[in-house]
């Protein structure tokens, strides 16, 4: 045992990734009205803001602002008949400035904003714009910053739990345990799951947590076990990833007799990124879920094609961003980008799936859900192609 926990100790780095998470967290495919012109859009080149975190010093802030200029610029060429005016802000990653920038986009004629980045900088923004009828699209996944004129487009935790529990509920796996890290993300995890479990017609069968340190895993790992194996969970739910508690966590889950070959392993964070995590014992047969791996393997190729590297992973936000932005304006005219207008109910077509805003300013995404099976990724039930409402709007791009 002292070999493993030299192996997977954990990072306090985890904990910043995992909050970050919070405060971060695509059209490809034909679709009403599938990039054809229909008059309700007259030619004049549409006026949109991007706020990117560049000029904050940190190197990563730039590499993230790089990604999304290139994404949103790769989603213009594709838009058909639709011309976008794109200029580019740099917030430095700092809310105040983000605010400042907004505001100043708006004087500048621009008709909606996308970005920025950061949970904090997104709050400001729309804020300072809120009274102006500018709707924010931030590349947040944060609920609690949306709403108003505020929308995020980060893949939310609820949208996860929600495509994992429906499908563990179709497969007769209803009695669920919840495992949640005791941090900031890993309680709106936890909320998010047990929300989903219910509402899908399962039952929460028991709850478990753990400090976030290696040895608060190891003090609760066996209550955590004993309450899987009374409960008769068929399935236990975990909120951690593989920056932190997951590797540890499923290992000693499965020394403690939680096999996961009884017990359904479901994980609301990617399991497969890095690609290193999948060759782990505990992870074996687990479940979780992932943007349309097809399309997100086209956006992949063709943005290293264009720029030499590959993306950032949150580039393919700015690329749905403005693909929604072109099918609204293409199909409704410049009235739509307002926040009234963002909340049809079709949704869009993006580099990773389908995905449409609530009207609560957060987002529903059409996820694929993944097995690990012998140290590979295999989808088990793909992504849907529609919310059953219509064909999704986007132009066929890829």
């Amino acid at each position: 045992m002292p070999a493993f926990f030299a192996r997977f100790a954990l990072r306090l780095g985890a904990l910043a990734a995992g909050l970050a998470s919070l405060a971060l967290l695509s059209a490809c495919e034909s679709g009403a009205p599938s990039g054809q012109a229909t008059g309700a859009y007259n030619g004049t080149p549409v006026a949109v803001a991007l706020l990117v975190p560049s000029g904050s010093g940190e190197a990563s802030d730039d590499l993230i602002a790089t990604g999304l200029e290139n994404a949103a610029r790769m989603a213009m060429a594709d838009l058909g008949a639709v011309q976008i005016d794109l200029r580019v802000y740099a917030t430095a990653a700092n809310p105040d400035i983000a605010a400042t920038m907004a505001s100043k986009a708006v004087d500048d004629g621009a008709k909606i904003i996308l970005g920025p980045f950061y949970g904090a900088e997104a709050n400001k923004a729309g804020a300072a714009v809120a009274g102006r009828g500018v709707a924010v699209m931030s590349f947040s996944n944060n609920p609690a910053i949306a709403g108003g004129n505020v929308f995020i487009l980060g893949q939310t935790f609820d949208s996860t739990a929600n495509r994992l529990a429906s499908y563990a509920v179709t497969k007769g796996l209803t009695r669920i345990m919840v495992v949640s890290d005791q941090t900031a993300a890993g309680e709106v995890g936890k909320a998010a799951i047990q929300s989903a479990v219910v509402s899908t017609g399962g039952s929460v069968a028991a709850m478990g947590s753990y400090q976030f340190s290696q040895n608060g895993i190891v003090q609760a790992v066996s209550d955590i076990a004993t309450s899987a194996k009374s409960s008769t969970a068929q399935a236990v739910f975990l909120t951690a990833d593989t920056g932190g508690a997951l590797p540890l966590l499923t290992q000693l889950l499965m020394e403690n007799g939680v096999d996961p070959l009884t017990t359904q392993y479901i994980g609301l964070t990617r399991w497969d990124i890095p690609l290193a995590n999948l060759t782990q014992p505990g992870v074996q047969g687990g479940w979780f879920a992932l943007p349309d791996p097809g399309l997100a393997q086209q956006f992949l190729g063709r943005y290293q094609t264009a720029y030499g590297a590959a993306p950032h992973a949150t580039a393919g936000l700015a690329y749905d961003g403005m693909a929604a932005i072109g099918a609204l304006v293409n199909q409704s005219g410049l009235g739509a980008l307002g926040p009234s207008g963002l909340t049809q109910g079709a949704g869009f077509v993006g580099v990773n799936g389908i995905f449409r805003f609530l009207p609560n300013g957060t987002n529903e995404r059409g996820l694929a859900v993944a097995q690990i099976v012998n140290q590979q990724v295999t989808v088990i039930d793909p992504a849907p192609r529609s919310f059953g409402g219509g064909p999704a709007w986007g132009r066929a791009g890829f």
